[in-house]
């Protein structure tokens, strides 16, 4: 009708959509947002080894590293995060070496391994949210404890800068 397809409609809905998460996103849940892409990157790949299909195999395979390298490795602060920053490093290293390794092999076992450890670092990550444990706090203090609301106070923006 409108000369597109239904497929590339919601594909172009998908980006927008994204596009906007990513916008008013604050850098704890980008990380998340970097965890979740390379997993659906890798369950697609692992699809596309079912299929046949070696093409979009090798894209998905190729876009889950570089979400991996550049976006979750190249976040680690090195002098500050210490040994924990330097043991995700190595990690992440270990994870994009494995990814390449099942692209060339069609190892299935290897893909289902990344994705298990980016899903527990993921876990992990979820754990440490920013306000988690203020939220908590609040849930075991009692009523008349906690500070009221102020609705008209002013809010700590979430822009950030390049």
């Amino acid at each position: 009708m409108f000369g597109s397809s239904p497929k590339k409609a919601a594909d172009a809905y998908s980006k927008i959509s994204l596009e906007t998460g990513i916008v008013g996103a604050d850098p704890h849940r980008l990380i998340l947002m970097l965890f979740d892409g390379a997993v659906v990157a890798i369950g697609n790949a692992s699809r596309q080894i079912d299929e046949g299909n070696v093409a979009e195999k090798g894209r998905s395979i190729s876009h889950a590293i570089s979400i991996i390298e550049r976006g979750l490795q190249a976040s680690l602060n090195k002098k500050v995060g210490g040994d924990l920053a330097h043991n995700l490093d190595a990690l992440y290293g270990y994870m994009a070496k494995e990814l390449l390794r099942a692209n060339i092999t069609n190892d299935l076992g290897k893909l289902a391994e990344v994705k298990r450890l980016l899903l527990e670092l993921k876990d992990a990550w979820q754990q440490i949210a920013p306000g988690k444990q203020n939220q908590s706090e609040l849930a075991t203090t009692p009523p008349d404890l906690v500070p009221p609301r102020d609705n008209l106070a002013p809010r700590r923006s979430r822009s950030f800068s390049a």
